[in-house]
C-alpha cells in the first residue's frame, strides 16, 4: 500500500504526493464552484425573493427523475 504523505520528522508538517496535492486541489475547487452555485442562488432569491410555489416542480418529481437517470446509467441486476 502506498502513502500520500511523505514522511516528516516531529514537528513538521507532511508533505502530499503530488498526486494527493492535485487531488485535493481538484477537491478545493469543486467545493468553490458549488459554493459559488449556492450564492448566486442565494443573492437572485435576495435581488427577486421566492419563487411562486404554483411555478416550481415538486421534490417528489426531481427525486423521481433523478432516480430514472440513475437507473438508466446502470444496468439492471437479474
Amino acid at each position: 500500500m502506498t502513502s500520500s504523505v511523505a514522511q516528516s520528522s516531529a514537528g513538521e508538517s507532511a508533505q502530499l504526493t503530488f498526486a494527493a496535492a492535485d487531488a485535493v486541489r481538484a477537491y478545493a475547487a469543486k467545493a468553490r464552484a458549488d459554493a459559488d452555485r449556492f450564492a448566486a442562488v442565494l443573492e437572485d432569491i435576495a435581488a427577486n425573493g421566492l419563487p411562486d410555489p404554483e411555478q416550481c416542480t415538486p421534490w417528489e418529481e426531481l427525486r423521481e427523475a433523478h432516480l430514472t437517470r440513475l437507473a438508466a446509467q446502470r444496468p439492471a441486476v437479474a
